[in-house]
């Protein structure tokens, strides 16, 4: 089977490629490498470097491979810069979408897989953990796009017979995942903390987020392929974590006595958020199988080697 990766470069997608060619499908990759790399490519993927933005272009892509599946994961990943710009985030995470969307429906597409966002779609939750019928009340430009990109998903499917799935992500965190900026939380922490470098938490850190390691998102991803649409997942391990508590696990990994520097609350993230996953484990037979001490053990080792820390043992 041929699937087409967007943001096949970068941290989910990358990992996503490899697994797809392991299992001996064949990959495609478009990726404009602004927070992706292009050393993360499969040398067994095709690659595309390109903008999403770009209507044309994407068009020709889809033209010329005619992939049977389309996993999107391209787009802008910052809650806080789509705050500091929405029209910038939605150019991207809208417009972009829907080129790839349009050029999927003209060219026999038979499925989209759907990277959404369950740690900004819901807003501020009345039940934890919170469940796909929870109300949508994003507090984010990001937020607002990915509810928007699951609208026009489900209009196309309408309209055309498009087949989806919606997979809305906790916070991924793991190897490859990007230190810069703070979609990367688990990253920022741990490359701040072997580089011994000062580190900053917004708000009191006792705000709680859904950490789901990304090989049990692939392993959603894969699954999802064998879906029958219209489908929308929540991808989370129904565990609530403070920000602060997983700080004091990353700081014991790398054997180091630091205390972070609070600072304000950012606009446009939410105090809780955490999933419930039973529907995707009744159904797709997905549950997540990576404690999250093991996810950090093996982030923080992915840092160190990348940094060259040596003698040095990260053990739970």
């Amino acid at each position: 089977m041929k699937v087409l990766v967007t943001g096949g470069a970068g941290f989910i997608g990358s990992w996503l490629v490899d697994r797809l060619i392991a299992e001996g499908h064949d990959a495609v990759v478009v990726d404009n490498l602004f927070s992706g790399c292009a050393r993360q490519v499969n040398e067994k993927a095709g690659f595309y470097k390109l903008d999403i933005r770009g209507h044309q272009a994407v068009n020709d892509v889809l033209a010329r491979e005619r992939p049977e599946i389309v996993s999107h994961h391209a787009g802008q990943v910052s809650v806080r810069r789509s705050v500091g710009d929405p029209a910038d985030d939605a150019s991207v995470n809208v417009v972009g979408f829907l080129n790839v969307l349009e050029a999927s429906r003209r060219h026999g597409v038979k499925h989209i897989i759907f990277a959404s966002s369950g740690g900004t779609v819901y807003g501020e939750q009345d039940t934890f953990p919170a469940d796909e019928s929870h109300p949508l009340r994003p507090v984010s430009p990001y937020g607002v796009a990915k509810m928007a990109c699951e609208h026009y998903l489900r209009c196309f499917h309408v309209l055309y017979g498009l087949p989806f799935v919606a997979l809305r992500y906790g916070n991924v965190y793991g190897p490859r995942q990007s230190p810069r900026g703070e979609s990367g939380m688990v990253a920022l922490f741990a490359d701040r903390l072997l580089g011994g470098k000062p580190i900053r938490v917004n708000g009191d850190g006792r705000q709680t987020r859904d950490f789901v390691y990304v090989d049990d998102v692939v392993e959603a991803n894969m699954l999802a392929m064998r879906a029958t649409g219209p489908q929308v997942f929540n991808v989370g391990t129904g565990v609530e974590t403070a920000i602060n508590d997983v700080f004091d696990h990353l700081k014991r990994l790398v054997c180091r006595s630091a205390s972070p520097e609070y600072g304000p609350a950012k606009p446009g993230e939410q105090r809780r958020s955490v999933l419930n996953v039973d529907r995707i484990a009744r159904q797709l037979d997905w549950q997540p199988r990576t404690a999250l001490v093991d996810g950090l053990v093996r982030t923080v080792a992915y840092f160190a080697s990348r940094m060259e820390v040596a003698g040095r043992s990260f053990e739970a």
